[in-house]
């Protein structure tokens, strides 16, 4: 892409002082930073000394994808960082330097008085340790009996709170009265701000005493008591003289606070605000804030040329705007914005909207030629009914899709659960029997072309007290006439695995499922072959169930480490975050995913499909009963009450910078899929319904006055 005039001046000039860029999504920004960096390496900088900063690590995958296509004869491997992962390395690096001080209460070891190294635990480990150590002291003071919500959601959001304390800069002991304060106006909600709060003391707690660092830990050790320290600045300052930072309006205060610091001692910087941004204000991200290092850059530069959005998909974006009450301006274009959109005027129920979007799909791969990776799926959100029609309907029209959404549990993936059974079953000596049920669904998703009906015969048949039977023992022609003998081969070839597996020594889980599904379930005839999805899903399962025998070994090696980790799985652990999930497929296939997810991705497509348009979740949060983003953010004023005013305004606003954020992101047309009754039976009339709407009547009677 040719860069423009102002791009150009972001690339190759002011190389030696800080410059300040901002403007819309999709005005290349980014694409001038990444020119930047190529600049700065030809003109003799090491690329070791350049730091790219991002809010979250997937920001960065264009940095890195970029650089190594570079045609530069010097090295281009340019690090990249976050908040979270420079709080990790340097509290890991300079640990000694703080281990032994009182105020921040480690333990000494009994056996050396000494505080020994510190174990790291990732969102899973978390809540490992909270189920085990948390769960029975919520039950027995009957915590949060008023909420009903699954445990690891609780759990998430005790977490949540931790880890905004420690992004936004305040005490994690303040966390029930700043949400009191602004919120409790009912007994029962103190009450469970009360609970919150001595969850996440009791937590913190355990932590200190056994050296566990969750990230909220990390980030404070890092930014209270590691970066104050002359070692620890002069060593990333002096290591990293150029900073390169992306989406500023995406993290938090405490990288703002960070950069404050930093920024004067650079040669040069480069900070990216996104205008219209600030998506990720649930997991703390201030945008507010972010503006106020606008001062301490010698150079702005604004890009408003969209290198995006068609001159109608611009259009729709400023009638949407007018609309969603976001600007006064009337719009005024050369182009109709009715052009940028297309929707079936007549649909009442989801099953329609849901073939209707489907068939769309197919005319424009199949008859126009565009790419199905083009095309994104989202709704706000994506539960598994809707995802399983969708991938039935574009199977149907021989269209390629993948799915993505973050922040699941392991186990409501059917590939996970697929595995866990399987190693139920290769393990006997776990004493956890695989029911009936999951043995049956197991073998649906593990034996290609094996319905669920014929799986459970097959489970009928030949799973007895916790053990599968061979396929050649059954004896009754007329069923193996109807299971097929190709199909009944293909399970004796796992039940064989399996037998020989369990003549051998156990493996660690994490090797046995990489060797499982490596041996068969990759295979031809087998449920993962050719599945990207469930080969993401297996692989993040082998990092997780490896990372858990890894720190779990370190902190208590008597336990029966696998087992222990089935048991989390099957209790609902919420995954990590794995960044396969996040780089850009290059398979040819139809994103599905929520709204939000596709939106953090920050890439552009050329043709969106908005499912079920007239659902309030588009402008509505997540239900959160012990958190609260916006009370806990650096912007709330302490000891003002959250109103109903606030609600509504903060809804409109979510709703807009939703909206307009995806607009920008789309190079041809949006399609709106609307039913008029949810999934549930209910009359859809949400607020970005109510919008889309307005906007047609408006321009209707525009065209009827010309």
């Amino acid at each position: 892409m040719r860069l423009l005039k102002d791009q150009q001046r972001v690339a190759s000039e002011h190389l030696d002082t800080r410059l300040y860029l901002d403007g819309l999504a999709g005005t290349g920004k980014t694409t001038a930073a990444i020119e930047r960096v190529k600049t700065l390496i030809r003109n003799g900088v090491p690329a070791s000394s350049i730091l790219i900063w991002v809010p979250q690590a997937t920001l960065a995958i264009p940095y890195r994808q970029a650089l190594q296509r570079a045609r530069i004869d010097a090295d281009t491997n340019v690090p990249t960082t976050t908040i979270g992962k420079l709080a990790y390395d340097m509290v890991k690096l300079f640990w000694p330097m703080i281990a032994n001080k009182k105020e921040l209460g480690f333990q000494q070891s009994e056996q050396s008085n000494q505080i020994e190294d510190p174990h790291f635990l990732s969102l899973e480990l978390v809540q490992y340790y909270m189920t085990r150590h948390l769960g029975p002291e919520i039950d027995t003071n009957d915590y949060f009996n008023s909420v009903h919500i699954s445990r690891n959601r609780l759990y998430t959001q005790i977490v949540d709170n931790l880890n905004k304390a420690a992004l936004v800069g305040f005490a994690p002991d303040t966390i029930g009265d700043r949400l009191k304060s602004a919120l409790g106006e009912s007994v029962e909600q103190s009450f469970i701000y009360d609970d919150a709060q001595k969850s996440a003391a009791k937590f913190r707690e355990l932590c200190l005493q056994h050296n566990l660092l969750d990230f909220s830990l990390q980030v404070e050790l890092f930014v209270k008591h590691l970066w104050p320290l002359k070692e620890v600045q002069r060593y990333l300052t002096s290591n990293f003289r150029h900073l390169i930072v992306d989406n500023i309006e995406e993290d938090t205060p405490a990288s703002h606070d960070i950069l404050r610091d930093w920024l004067p001692q650079t040669d040069s910087a480069l900070l990216i605000n996104d205008s219209g941004g600030g998506y990720r204000r649930f997991l703390g991200a201030d945008p507010i804030n972010a503006a106020e290092l606008r001062d301490l850059c010698q150079v702005h530069i604004t890009l408003d040329n969209h290198r995006v959005m068609s001159k109608e998909l611009e259009a729709l974006h400023d009638e949407l705007a007018f609309s969603l009450h976001q600007t006064n301006d009337m719009p005024d274009s050369d182009v109709d914005a009715r052009d940028a959109i297309a929707y079936a005027p007549d649909i009442s129920y989801q099953p329609q909207m849901i073939t209707w979007a489907a068939e769309s799909i197919a005319a424009l791969v199949h008859e126009q030629g565009v790419p199905p990776r083009e095309i994104v799926i989202m709704a706000p959100y994506m539960p598994d009914a809707l995802r399983f029609s969708l991938q039935k309907e574009l199977d149907l029209q021989l269209v390629p899709h993948r799915s993505h959404r973050p922040s699941r549990a392991l186990r409501e993936e059917t590939a996970s659960r697929t595995l866990l059974t399987l190693a139920r079953l290769a393990h006997p000596q776990w004493n956890l029997p695989a029911n009936k049920f999951d043995v049956a669904n197991m073998l649906a998703a593990a034996i290609t072309e094996l319905d669920l009906i014929r799986a459970r015969l097959l489970a009928d048949v030949l799973y007895r007290q916790g053990k599968l039977a061979p396929f050649t023992g059954i004896t009754n022609d007329a069923l193996t006439q109807r299971i097929t003998f190709d199909l009944g081969m293909r399970y004796q070839t796992l039940f064989d695995w399996l037998q020989e597996y369990q003549s051998q020594d156990a493996l660690p889980l994490d090797i046995f499922f990489s060797k499982l599904f490596g041996e068969v379930l990759s295979q031809p005839g087998f449920g993962f072959h050719g599945q990207t999805d469930a080969a993401n899903v297996a692989a993040n399962l082998i990092d997780s169930a490896q990372a858990f025998r890894q720190t779990i070994s370190e902190i208590e090696p008597n336990l029966d480490i696998p087992v222990e980790y089935v048991k989390m799985v099957e209790e609902g652990v919420i995954a990590n975050q794995y960044l396969r999930d996040w780089e850009d497929d290059k398979r040819d296939a139809v994103l599905i995913a929520p709204a939000y997810t596709f939106l953090l991705a920050n890439q552009p497509v050329d043709y969106q499909f908005w499912l079920n348009v007239g659902s309030s979740g588009w402008a509505q949060r997540l239900y959160q009963p012990l958190t609260h983003p916006y009370v806990l953010s650096r912007q709330w004023q302490s000891g003002r009450r959250w109103t109903d005013d606030d609600e509504v305004r903060t809804d409109e606003q979510t709703l807009a910078y939703l909206a307009l954020g995806l607009v920008r992101r789309c190079r041809k047309q949006i399609y709106l899929g609307f039913s008029q009754y949810s999934e549930q039976g209910y009359e859809q009339r949400g607020d970005l319904l109510m919008a889309i709407q307005t906007m047609l009547r408006r321009l209707n009677r525009s065209e009827a006055n010309a």
